[in-house]
Protein backbone atom coordinates (compact mmCIF):
# COMPACT_ATOMS: atom_id res chain seq x y z
CA UNK A 1 0.00 0.00 0.00
CA UNK A 2 1.27 3.80 -0.66
CA UNK A 3 0.15 7.37 0.16
CA UNK A 4 -0.96 9.39 -2.90
CA UNK A 5 -2.31 12.76 -3.02
CA UNK A 6 -4.72 14.06 -0.58
CA UNK A 7 -3.86 10.91 1.52
CA UNK A 8 -5.79 8.27 -1.16
CA UNK A 9 -4.03 4.77 -0.80
CA UNK A 10 -3.86 2.13 -3.83
CA UNK A 11 -2.48 -1.37 -3.53
CA UNK A 12 -2.33 -4.22 -6.49
CA UNK A 13 -2.13 -7.14 -4.91
CA UNK A 14 -2.31 -11.49 -5.26
CA UNK A 15 -5.15 -13.88 -3.41
CA UNK A 16 -5.28 -17.46 -4.07
CA UNK A 17 -8.79 -18.85 -4.57
CA UNK A 18 -10.38 -21.90 -3.75
CA UNK A 19 -8.66 -23.61 -7.11
CA UNK A 20 -5.41 -22.31 -5.64
CA UNK A 21 -4.91 -20.34 -9.06
CA UNK A 22 -4.04 -16.68 -7.82
CA UNK A 23 -5.55 -13.24 -9.25
CA UNK A 24 -4.76 -10.12 -9.18
CA UNK A 25 -6.70 -7.54 -7.82
CA UNK A 26 -6.47 -3.56 -6.98
CA UNK A 27 -7.82 -1.49 -4.13
CA UNK A 28 -7.74 1.76 -4.04
CA UNK A 29 -9.62 3.91 -0.80
CA UNK A 30 -10.28 8.00 -0.52
CA UNK A 31 -10.81 9.36 2.58
CA UNK A 32 -13.63 10.84 3.82
CA UNK A 33 -13.20 13.97 6.05
CA UNK A 34 -15.23 16.44 8.24
CA UNK A 35 -14.83 20.47 8.80
CA UNK A 36 -12.15 19.97 10.45
CA UNK A 37 -10.16 17.80 8.25
CA UNK A 38 -10.63 14.10 10.71
CA UNK A 39 -10.99 11.03 8.65
CA UNK A 40 -14.44 9.90 9.02
CA UNK A 41 -14.92 7.22 6.90
CA UNK A 42 -13.22 5.75 3.78
CA UNK A 43 -14.41 4.95 0.41
CA UNK A 44 -12.98 2.35 -1.42
CA UNK A 45 -13.08 -0.09 -4.46
CA UNK A 46 -11.99 -3.71 -4.93
CA UNK A 47 -11.24 -4.31 -8.78
CA UNK A 48 -10.37 -7.65 -10.31
CA UNK A 49 -7.59 -6.81 -12.57
CA UNK A 50 -5.77 -10.13 -13.33
CA UNK A 51 -7.06 -9.96 -17.05
CA UNK A 52 -5.33 -6.67 -17.36
CA UNK A 53 -1.87 -7.48 -15.50
CA UNK A 54 -1.51 -10.84 -17.74
CA UNK A 55 -2.28 -8.70 -20.76
CA UNK A 56 0.20 -6.66 -19.77
CA UNK A 57 2.58 -9.30 -18.96
CA UNK A 58 2.01 -10.95 -22.31
CA UNK A 59 3.10 -7.65 -23.50
CA UNK A 60 6.06 -6.84 -21.88
CA UNK A 61 7.19 -10.70 -23.16
CA UNK A 62 6.22 -9.68 -26.75
CA UNK A 63 8.48 -6.70 -26.42
CA UNK A 64 11.37 -9.22 -25.21
CA UNK A 65 10.80 -11.28 -27.68
CA UNK A 66 10.74 -8.42 -30.60
CA UNK A 67 13.77 -7.26 -29.67
CA UNK A 68 15.73 -10.58 -29.26
CA UNK A 69 14.10 -10.90 -32.97
CA UNK A 70 15.74 -7.81 -34.52
CA UNK A 71 18.67 -8.28 -33.12
CA UNK A 72 18.62 -11.91 -34.58
CA UNK A 73 17.57 -10.43 -37.75
CA UNK A 74 20.61 -7.97 -37.67
CA UNK A 75 23.02 -10.59 -37.14
CA UNK A 76 21.60 -13.31 -39.37
CA UNK A 77 22.00 -10.10 -42.12
CA UNK A 78 25.32 -8.76 -41.01
CA UNK A 79 27.02 -12.38 -41.19
CA UNK A 80 26.35 -13.30 -44.66
CA UNK A 81 27.33 -9.92 -46.00
CA UNK A 82 30.60 -9.70 -44.45
CA UNK A 83 31.46 -13.10 -45.58
CA UNK A 84 30.41 -11.53 -48.94
CA UNK A 85 32.23 -8.11 -48.03
CA UNK A 86 35.67 -10.67 -47.45
CA UNK A 87 35.05 -12.72 -50.69
CA UNK A 88 35.01 -9.59 -52.58
CA UNK A 89 38.13 -8.12 -51.81
CA UNK A 90 40.17 -11.31 -52.15
CA UNK A 91 38.77 -11.21 -55.83
CA UNK A 92 39.69 -8.22 -55.89
CA UNK A 93 43.38 -8.13 -54.87
CA UNK A 94 43.93 -12.10 -56.42
CA UNK A 95 44.41 -13.28 -59.89
CA UNK A 96 44.65 -16.50 -59.49
CA UNK A 97 42.08 -19.30 -60.09
CA UNK A 98 41.51 -20.65 -56.64
CA UNK A 99 41.19 -17.60 -54.51
CA UNK A 100 38.50 -16.48 -57.39
CA UNK A 101 37.11 -19.69 -57.26
CA UNK A 102 36.64 -19.79 -53.77
CA UNK A 103 35.04 -15.85 -53.69
CA UNK A 104 32.69 -17.08 -55.84
CA UNK A 105 31.43 -19.98 -54.11
CA UNK A 106 31.21 -18.13 -51.14
CA UNK A 107 28.85 -15.63 -52.41
CA UNK A 108 26.66 -17.95 -54.07
CA UNK A 109 26.27 -19.60 -50.81
CA UNK A 110 25.45 -16.75 -48.94
CA UNK A 111 23.33 -15.08 -51.51
CA UNK A 112 21.56 -18.66 -51.07
CA UNK A 113 20.98 -18.13 -46.98
CA UNK A 114 20.09 -14.49 -47.94
CA UNK A 115 17.38 -15.29 -50.22
CA UNK A 116 16.23 -18.24 -47.78
CA UNK A 117 16.05 -15.77 -45.02
CA UNK A 118 14.23 -13.58 -46.73
CA UNK A 119 11.61 -16.23 -48.39
CA UNK A 120 11.36 -17.47 -44.76
CA UNK A 121 10.18 -13.84 -43.40
CA UNK A 122 7.53 -13.81 -45.88
CA UNK A 123 6.41 -16.96 -45.23
CA UNK A 124 5.72 -16.06 -41.77
CA UNK A 125 3.65 -13.34 -42.56
CA UNK A 126 1.97 -15.09 -45.10
CA UNK A 127 1.10 -17.59 -43.28
CA UNK A 128 -0.06 -15.74 -40.10
CA UNK A 129 -2.64 -13.92 -42.91
CA UNK A 130 -3.89 -16.81 -44.05
CA UNK A 131 -2.20 -16.43 -47.71
CA UNK A 132 -0.51 -19.30 -47.88
CA UNK A 133 -1.74 -21.10 -50.89
CA UNK A 134 -0.72 -24.96 -51.41
CA UNK A 135 -0.26 -26.41 -55.35
CA UNK A 136 -1.50 -29.65 -54.57
CA UNK A 137 -0.50 -32.97 -56.98
CA UNK A 138 0.63 -36.23 -56.35
CA UNK A 139 4.32 -36.67 -55.19
CA UNK A 140 6.96 -38.84 -54.51
CA UNK A 141 8.75 -37.35 -51.66
CA UNK A 142 11.82 -39.51 -52.30
CA UNK A 143 13.38 -37.00 -55.03
CA UNK A 144 11.82 -34.46 -53.13
CA UNK A 145 14.11 -34.98 -50.34
CA UNK A 146 17.12 -35.26 -52.70
CA UNK A 147 16.34 -31.66 -53.61
CA UNK A 148 16.43 -30.95 -49.83
CA UNK A 149 19.86 -32.97 -49.34
CA UNK A 150 21.37 -30.94 -52.08
CA UNK A 151 20.16 -27.55 -51.05
CA UNK A 152 21.59 -28.22 -47.67
CA UNK A 153 25.24 -29.64 -48.90
CA UNK A 154 26.74 -26.37 -48.97
CA UNK A 155 26.17 -25.77 -45.03
CA UNK A 156 26.55 -29.23 -43.99
CA UNK A 157 29.89 -29.12 -45.93
CA UNK A 158 31.13 -25.98 -44.19
CA UNK A 159 30.57 -27.80 -40.91
CA UNK A 160 32.19 -31.03 -41.96
CA UNK A 161 28.93 -33.03 -40.39
CA UNK A 162 28.38 -36.28 -41.85
CA UNK A 163 24.90 -36.67 -43.34
CA UNK A 164 23.30 -39.57 -44.31
CA UNK A 165 19.82 -40.21 -46.05
CA UNK A 166 17.86 -43.55 -45.75
CA UNK A 167 14.96 -43.79 -47.90
CA UNK A 168 11.73 -46.83 -48.28
CA UNK A 169 10.93 -47.69 -52.17
CA UNK A 170 8.52 -44.54 -53.37
CA UNK A 171 6.12 -42.62 -51.26
CA UNK A 172 3.47 -40.89 -52.41
CA UNK A 173 1.72 -37.74 -50.57
CA UNK A 174 -0.94 -35.32 -51.70
CA UNK A 175 1.04 -32.11 -51.48
CA UNK A 176 3.05 -29.18 -52.69
CA UNK A 177 6.45 -30.31 -53.22
CA UNK A 178 7.73 -26.83 -53.33
CA UNK A 179 6.84 -26.54 -49.71
CA UNK A 180 7.77 -30.40 -48.89
CA UNK A 181 11.12 -29.59 -49.85
CA UNK A 182 11.34 -26.20 -47.79
CA UNK A 183 10.23 -28.75 -44.91
CA UNK A 184 12.68 -30.67 -45.11
CA UNK A 185 15.03 -27.89 -45.84
CA UNK A 186 14.40 -25.97 -42.87
CA UNK A 187 14.88 -29.37 -40.21
CA UNK A 188 17.96 -30.02 -41.86
CA UNK A 189 19.07 -26.93 -41.56
CA UNK A 190 17.93 -26.57 -38.03
CA UNK A 191 19.69 -29.17 -37.53
CA UNK A 192 22.70 -28.49 -38.85
CA UNK A 193 22.85 -24.99 -37.09
CA UNK A 194 22.34 -26.92 -33.72
CA UNK A 195 24.93 -29.45 -34.29
CA UNK A 196 28.83 -28.52 -33.24
CA UNK A 197 31.23 -29.42 -36.20
CA UNK A 198 31.53 -32.83 -37.37
CA UNK A 199 28.16 -33.87 -35.98
CA UNK A 200 25.97 -36.54 -37.90
CA UNK A 201 22.71 -35.51 -39.28
CA UNK A 202 20.00 -38.29 -40.86
CA UNK A 203 17.18 -38.27 -42.64
CA UNK A 204 15.09 -41.32 -43.05
CA UNK A 205 11.56 -41.33 -44.39
CA UNK A 206 8.96 -44.26 -44.12
CA UNK A 207 5.33 -45.76 -44.52
CA UNK A 208 3.90 -46.14 -40.92
CA UNK A 209 0.41 -47.30 -41.97
CA UNK A 210 -1.56 -44.40 -43.69
CA UNK A 211 0.79 -42.27 -43.19
CA UNK A 212 4.64 -41.34 -44.05
CA UNK A 213 7.19 -40.26 -41.59
CA UNK A 214 10.01 -38.03 -42.49
CA UNK A 215 12.38 -37.72 -39.41
CA UNK A 216 15.60 -35.75 -38.75
CA UNK A 217 17.85 -36.71 -36.03
CA UNK A 218 21.26 -35.40 -34.99
CA UNK A 219 23.74 -35.43 -32.40
CA UNK A 220 23.59 -31.85 -31.44
CA UNK A 221 23.11 -29.17 -28.61
CA UNK A 222 19.84 -30.96 -27.90
CA UNK A 223 16.31 -28.87 -26.06
CA UNK A 224 16.07 -28.57 -22.51
CA UNK A 225 12.64 -30.30 -21.74
CA UNK A 226 11.46 -27.48 -20.31
CA UNK A 227 11.90 -25.99 -24.42
CA UNK A 228 10.69 -28.53 -25.72
CA UNK A 229 6.72 -27.59 -25.86
CA UNK A 230 7.65 -24.03 -27.43
CA UNK A 231 9.62 -25.21 -29.89
CA UNK A 232 7.73 -24.50 -32.65
CA UNK A 233 6.41 -20.77 -31.58
CA UNK A 234 7.21 -17.55 -33.25
CA UNK A 235 10.53 -16.35 -32.42
CA UNK A 236 11.17 -19.36 -30.34
CA UNK A 237 15.32 -20.35 -30.02
CA UNK A 238 16.36 -23.26 -27.87
CA UNK A 239 19.22 -20.40 -26.63
CA UNK A 240 19.42 -16.53 -26.67
CA UNK A 241 22.90 -16.57 -25.37
CA UNK A 242 25.56 -15.01 -27.77
CA UNK A 243 27.14 -18.83 -27.89
CA UNK A 244 24.32 -19.95 -29.64
CA UNK A 245 23.57 -16.73 -31.86
CA UNK A 246 24.17 -18.28 -34.69
CA UNK A 247 20.87 -20.46 -34.36
CA UNK A 248 18.59 -18.44 -36.57
CA UNK A 249 15.74 -16.15 -36.43
CA UNK A 250 13.57 -18.65 -34.42
CA UNK A 251 10.84 -19.01 -37.31
CA UNK A 252 12.04 -22.05 -39.53
CA UNK A 253 10.10 -24.35 -37.19
CA UNK A 254 6.90 -21.99 -36.65
CA UNK A 255 6.91 -22.21 -41.08
CA UNK A 256 8.09 -26.20 -40.64
CA UNK A 257 4.38 -26.81 -38.05
CA UNK A 258 2.14 -24.69 -40.34
CA UNK A 259 3.02 -25.78 -43.88
CA UNK A 260 2.83 -29.41 -42.20
CA UNK A 261 -1.01 -28.43 -40.77
CA UNK A 262 -1.76 -27.00 -43.90
CA UNK A 263 -1.04 -30.92 -45.67
CA UNK A 264 -3.00 -32.51 -42.47
CA UNK A 265 0.08 -33.83 -40.65
CA UNK A 266 1.86 -33.64 -37.45
CA UNK A 267 5.27 -32.70 -36.72
CA UNK A 268 6.95 -33.23 -32.77
CA UNK A 269 10.32 -32.50 -31.53
CA UNK A 270 12.05 -34.81 -28.78
CA UNK A 271 15.18 -34.65 -27.04
CA UNK A 272 17.27 -36.39 -24.16
CA UNK A 273 17.68 -32.87 -23.10
CA UNK A 274 21.45 -30.59 -23.26
CA UNK A 275 23.73 -32.39 -25.16
CA UNK A 276 22.03 -35.56 -26.13
CA UNK A 277 20.63 -34.19 -29.74
CA UNK A 278 17.36 -33.97 -31.43
CA UNK A 279 14.89 -35.90 -33.72
CA UNK A 280 12.15 -34.10 -35.39
CA UNK A 281 9.02 -35.94 -37.08
CA UNK A 282 6.75 -35.20 -39.34
CA UNK A 283 3.71 -37.30 -40.26
CA UNK A 284 1.84 -37.11 -43.29
CA UNK A 285 -0.82 -38.76 -44.98
CA UNK A 286 -0.25 -41.07 -47.54
CA UNK A 287 -1.73 -42.04 -50.59
CA UNK A 288 -1.73 -44.54 -53.11
CA UNK A 289 0.64 -44.81 -56.31
CA UNK A 290 -0.76 -43.04 -59.34
CA UNK A 291 -2.08 -45.73 -62.46
CA UNK A 292 0.56 -43.30 -64.67
CA UNK A 293 2.11 -40.33 -64.02
CA UNK A 294 2.98 -37.45 -66.51
CA UNK A 295 6.93 -36.95 -67.78
CA UNK A 296 7.85 -34.08 -65.57
CA UNK A 297 11.10 -34.30 -66.24
CA UNK A 298 11.27 -33.37 -70.05
CA UNK A 299 13.93 -30.76 -70.21
CA UNK A 300 12.39 -28.16 -72.68
CA UNK A 301 13.61 -27.50 -76.55
CA UNK A 302 17.04 -25.90 -76.54
CA UNK A 303 18.14 -23.17 -79.55
CA UNK A 304 21.36 -24.38 -80.06
CA UNK A 305 23.10 -21.19 -78.47
CA UNK A 306 21.06 -18.88 -80.83
CA UNK A 307 21.70 -15.01 -80.36
CA UNK A 308 18.52 -13.67 -78.68
CA UNK A 309 17.66 -9.95 -78.44
CA UNK A 310 16.86 -9.21 -74.93
CA UNK A 311 15.80 -5.73 -73.53
CA UNK A 312 16.90 -5.22 -69.82
CA UNK A 313 14.27 -2.48 -67.77
CA UNK A 314 16.05 -1.92 -64.70
CA UNK A 315 16.18 1.47 -62.34
CA UNK A 316 19.30 0.52 -60.38
CA UNK A 317 22.55 0.98 -62.65
CA UNK A 318 24.50 -1.83 -61.09
CA UNK A 319 21.80 -4.33 -61.41
CA UNK A 320 21.03 -3.74 -64.92
CA UNK A 321 25.47 -3.55 -65.97
CA UNK A 322 25.51 -7.09 -64.00
CA UNK A 323 22.97 -8.70 -65.43
CA UNK A 324 23.22 -7.36 -69.24
CA UNK A 325 27.26 -8.39 -68.81
CA UNK A 326 25.82 -11.59 -67.87
CA UNK A 327 23.48 -12.03 -70.97
CA UNK A 328 26.75 -10.77 -73.28
CA UNK A 329 28.97 -13.46 -71.56
CA UNK A 330 25.89 -15.88 -72.63
CA UNK A 331 25.93 -14.74 -76.27
CA UNK A 332 22.96 -12.41 -76.53
CA UNK A 333 22.71 -9.05 -77.57
CA UNK A 334 21.00 -6.85 -75.06
CA UNK A 335 20.12 -2.83 -74.56
CA UNK A 336 18.97 -1.48 -70.94
CA UNK A 337 16.43 0.85 -69.84
CA UNK A 338 16.41 2.36 -66.82
CA UNK A 339 12.29 3.80 -66.47
CA UNK A 340 9.19 3.21 -68.27
CA UNK A 341 8.66 5.72 -71.01
CA UNK A 342 12.48 4.82 -71.75
CA UNK A 343 11.76 1.29 -71.94
CA UNK A 344 8.94 1.92 -74.21
CA UNK A 345 10.32 3.57 -76.94
CA UNK A 346 13.91 1.43 -76.72
CA UNK A 347 11.32 -1.63 -77.27
CA UNK A 348 9.46 0.20 -80.83
CA UNK A 349 12.88 0.74 -81.73
CA UNK A 350 14.82 -2.60 -80.61
CA UNK A 351 12.07 -5.05 -81.42
CA UNK A 352 13.66 -7.38 -78.67
CA UNK A 353 12.11 -10.90 -78.45
CA UNK A 354 12.22 -10.92 -74.74
CA UNK A 355 12.26 -8.15 -72.06
CA UNK A 356 13.28 -8.77 -68.83
CA UNK A 357 11.11 -6.14 -66.61
CA UNK A 358 11.57 -4.79 -62.79
CA UNK A 359 8.39 -3.81 -61.52
CA UNK A 360 9.66 -1.41 -59.05
CA UNK A 361 10.22 1.19 -61.59
CA UNK A 362 10.48 5.14 -60.97
CA UNK A 363 6.74 7.02 -62.22
CA UNK A 364 5.37 4.16 -64.39
CA UNK A 365 5.68 0.76 -63.06
CA UNK A 366 6.81 -2.47 -64.86
CA UNK A 367 3.17 -3.66 -65.03
CA UNK A 368 1.61 -0.38 -66.92
CA UNK A 369 5.13 -0.64 -69.24
CA UNK A 370 4.04 -4.63 -69.65
CA UNK A 371 -0.11 -3.45 -70.52
CA UNK A 372 1.49 -0.97 -73.19
CA UNK A 373 3.74 -2.98 -74.43
CA UNK A 374 0.98 -5.76 -75.30
CA UNK A 375 -1.38 -3.10 -76.58
CA UNK A 376 1.23 -2.98 -79.67
CA UNK A 377 0.60 -5.27 -82.38
CA UNK A 378 4.24 -6.53 -83.07
CA UNK A 379 4.66 -7.04 -79.01
CA UNK A 380 2.24 -9.73 -78.93
CA UNK A 381 4.86 -12.46 -78.68
CA UNK A 382 7.51 -11.35 -77.26
CA UNK A 383 8.25 -12.77 -74.09
CA UNK A 384 7.99 -10.52 -70.62
CA UNK A 385 9.74 -11.70 -67.64
CA UNK A 386 9.13 -9.61 -64.39
CA UNK A 387 12.38 -9.68 -62.30
CA UNK A 388 11.41 -8.27 -59.38
CA UNK A 389 11.90 -7.81 -55.38
CA UNK A 390 8.19 -8.06 -54.77
CA UNK A 391 7.40 -11.73 -55.35
CA UNK A 392 4.08 -12.66 -53.13
CA UNK A 393 1.05 -14.05 -54.61
CA UNK A 394 -0.55 -10.95 -55.42
CA UNK A 395 2.80 -9.93 -57.14
CA UNK A 396 2.35 -12.71 -59.46
CA UNK A 397 -1.45 -12.39 -60.11
CA UNK A 398 -0.40 -9.03 -61.10
CA UNK A 399 1.79 -10.25 -63.35
CA UNK A 400 -0.51 -12.52 -65.27
CA UNK A 401 -2.91 -9.52 -65.23
CA UNK A 402 -0.26 -7.08 -67.42
CA UNK A 403 0.47 -9.82 -69.62
CA UNK A 404 3.77 -10.98 -67.94
CA UNK A 405 4.81 -14.76 -69.33
CA UNK A 406 7.36 -15.30 -66.16
CA UNK A 407 8.04 -14.18 -62.98
CA UNK A 408 11.55 -14.40 -61.26
CA UNK A 409 12.17 -12.87 -57.60
CA UNK A 410 15.43 -11.28 -56.71
CA UNK A 411 17.85 -12.36 -56.25
CA UNK A 412 17.25 -14.41 -59.16
CA UNK A 413 18.31 -17.85 -59.98
CA UNK A 414 20.51 -17.55 -62.90
CA UNK A 415 20.62 -20.95 -64.20
CA UNK A 416 16.61 -20.86 -64.24
CA UNK A 417 16.90 -17.87 -66.78
CA UNK A 418 19.38 -19.44 -68.68
CA UNK A 419 16.93 -22.42 -69.43
CA UNK A 420 13.97 -20.04 -69.74
CA UNK A 421 15.96 -17.87 -72.44
CA UNK A 422 17.33 -21.05 -74.08
CA UNK A 423 13.47 -22.31 -75.14
CA UNK A 424 12.48 -21.94 -78.53
CA UNK A 425 9.69 -19.29 -79.28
Amino acid sequence: MKALEDGIYDLEYRIRGADGRYRWFKTRGTPIRDDRGTITKWFGTCTDIDDQKRAEEALKENDRRKDEFLAMLAHELRNPLAAISSAVQVAKRSASKEPQEWSQKVVENQLRHLSRLIDDLLDVSRITRGKIRLRKEKVNVIPVLEHALEAVKPLVEERRHELSASFDHAMWVEADPTRIEQIAVNLLTNAAKYTPNGGEIRLTARREGGEIALVVKDNGVGIPPEKLPRMFELFAQGDHSLARSEGGLGIGLTIVKDLVELHGGTVAAASGGVGAGCEFVVRLPAIAPPASRPDVTRPPRESNGRRARILLVDDNIDTARGMGRLLNLLGHDVRTAHDGPSALEAAREYRPEYVLLDIGLPGMDGYEVARRLRADEWCKDVVLVAISGYGQEEDRRRSKQAGIDHHLVKPIDHEALVMLLSRVQ
